[in-house]
Order: structure tokens, then C-alpha cells, then sequence
């Protein structure tokens, strides 16, 4: 019935949808419907009404799959590899032609259109439609958070038998949308990994360490702290996967760091960040590139550290 008579959805700015084909194959997967609006912008239906919980949850990852299948397409692949079949069973040479036919108004610009369609493809700016026979809000409010390239439907179907015919009824639901902010508790739940303030976490990790690395680790951390007393740098503590730790002195007024402190598995070692010592310590580049430390290597600090230096 969608695939007949799209304009039965009410979608969000009522654009005029053309399908240009169903179960088309993207990827590893078939989309049900791929439609295009009069502005070029491409159009993803999924449609699931089966009752079936697991494939509602499921839908958007299949069609986030499909969008990044389509994502980077030219419209001429998008045509041959793609919709070729498609195309040809609906008697279209092309998707302009596919487009034209369905514009009752006759107000459709080919070279609009085209270059439209060239931009939602290279953008990703695709709008997703998900046909569902219940109302799952955090399908789409989380999406819609999220991004503003991409248009987010939600449409739900309801069934009504009426002196023995059965009528459908869709409707176009507004999620209520998602906060961007969550409590410190909430964050906190979400990360089994969450930072935790201060040098105390490394700390800990430390007292694991092979022997002959302790002197390293007690001395890497204690530069830290110090540039922390210093009122330099706020400290964070992450505990990552594998037996990684990271102890995180971050500048202050911005989320980044010109090194993070390493306890990898036993082993001791400082990442510098060179986009952040090009930001904010400029005059201290030439001396830190004739010093020994490498990037990423394992290396006491250096000799001359960020506190010495001016900009910082």
C-alpha cells in the first residue's frame, strides 16, 4: 500500500514522495522501500508490523545500515548499481524520468533535483521512515538529537474493522525529545568506564605494577599532580579495557590534554597530543622536537615539561 500510494504517510514538511523501488539491495540487506523526494533528498521506508519487539529494535540498525551503504554513492551508480532493475520494472530510464512522471504539478527542475540528489548522497542527508505498529519514542528521539542531516519519521499504523472492512490509519508521532544533558548519576550508570576525578584510580593501578616500573609510574604520576596543585590542569583517572588505565591531565577551559599518562598492562608511558601543543604551547615546539621522547614511545617525562613554558 505504501509502494502504491506514498503520499498515504504523513511525513514531516508532507513531501512529495516518488518510490523507485522495494526490497532493493543495499549492502548485505534489502531496504523495503527507496524513495527520493522532489528536492533530491533520498528516502529510507522501513516498515515493521509484525508485533515483533525484536525486529522493532532491530530497524534501526538496519536502516542506519542502508543509509551508510548509500552514503558516498554517485547519482549515476546510485541509478545502474543500485536501482537498475528497479527502474527498468517501473518502465523509467532514470530517476529524473521516475520523478517526472509522478510530478502532477509539472513544477519539478531536472537540474535541481539532480543536484539535490547529488548532495544527499555525498551528505548522507537522507530521510528515514519508520513504519511501526507501535510507538517505540526512543527510536527517534534519540536520532533526531542527534543530527540535523538527516530527517527522522516515525509513523505508526492502527487497524480498525468497520462493517467488515478493514481500515488502516497512520499516523505521524513527535517523540518527545531526549535531553541532551544527563545528572552526574546518570552518566555514571551509562559508563561502566566513567572518568573518575583525580590520580587516585592510577594511583591504585601503580601499586600492581612489575617493581622495576614503579619508580616510572610514581614519577609520571607525581609530575601530574603536580601541574595539578599547579592549577595547570584538572586530573581524570579512565579505566579502559585490556588492563589499560589512563591518568588524563587536561588543561584547563577545555576538554583536551598535551599528554596522557599510560598504565598499560604493567608498563608505563606518555602520549603526547600534538595538535594541542600546537594550539597552546607554540614557542616550546622546537625544544620538544630535539628532546629524545618520541611520541607513543615509553619515556620518562620530558626534561623541560609544559610547566616551564610560557603560553601554558
Amino acid at each position: 500500500m505504501v509502494e502504491q500510494a506514498p503520499q498515504m504517510l504523513p511525513l514531516a514538511g508532507s513531501p512529495q514522495i516518488t518510490v523507485l523501488g522495494r526490497e532493493v539491495q543495499l549492502g548485505a540487506g534489502r531496504a523495503d522501500l527507496l524513495a527520493v523526494e522532489a528536492s533530491g533528498r533520498l528516502t529510507i521506508i522501513e516498515i515493521k508490523l509484525a508485533g515483533n519487539a525484536e525486529a522493532r529494535r532491530a530497524v534501526v540498525a538496519q536502516v542506519l545500515s542502508y543509509a551508510a551503504y548509500l552514503q558516498g554513492l554517485t547519482p549515476d551508480r546510485l541509478e545502474s548499481e543500485v536501482l537498475g532493475p528497479h527502474l527498468q520494472k517501473r518502465g523509467t530510464a532514470s530517476i529524473v524520468a521516475a520523478v517526472e512522471a509522478a510530478d502532477q504539478q509539472g513544477v519539478l527542475d531536472p537540474q535541481a533535483f539532480t543536484a539535490g540528489l547529488e548532495r544527499s548522497l555525498a551528505e548522507g542527508g537522507f530521510r528515514l521512515v519508520f513504519v511501526l505498529d507501535s510507538t517505540p519514542d526512543e527510536l527517534v528521539g534519540y536520532l533526531q538529537l542527534l543530527t540535523d542531516r538527516i530527517v527522522v519519521d516515525l509513523v505508526t499504523v492502527s487497524t480498525y474493522e468497520v462493517n467488515g472492512s478493514r481500515i488502516l490509519v497512520p499516523q505521524r508521532i513527535e517523540p518527545a525529545r531526549r535531553s541532551a544533558e544527563l545528572s552526574d548519576a546518570d552518566a555514571v550508570a551509562r559508563q561502566v568506564n566513567a572518568l573518575q576525578p583525580g590520580s587516585e584510580a592510577f594511583r591504585a593501578v601503580i601499586a600492581d605494577a612489575p617493581d622495576d616500573q614503579q619508580p616510572l609510574f610514581h614519577r609520571l604520576a607525581g609530575w601530574a599532580e603536580e601541574l595539578q596543585r599547579a592549577r595547570l590542569v584538572t586530573l581524570a583517572t579512565y579505566r579502559g579495557k585490556a588492563g589499560r588505565t589512563t591518568l588524563l591531565p587536561r588543561l584547563l577551559g577545555e576538554d583536551a590534554g598535551l599528554v596522557t599518562v599510560y598504565a598499560d598492562r604493567g608498563q608505563a608511558y606518555l602520549q603526547f597530543w600534538r595538535t594541542v601543543f600546537e594550539r597552546r604551547t607554540p614557542v616550546c615546539l622546537p625544544a620538544w622536537r630535539r628532546s629524545s621522547v618520541a611520541r607513543s614511545s615509553r619515556a620518562t617525562p620530558p626534561a623541560r615539561s609544559p610547566t616551564s613554558c610560557s603560553p601554558c
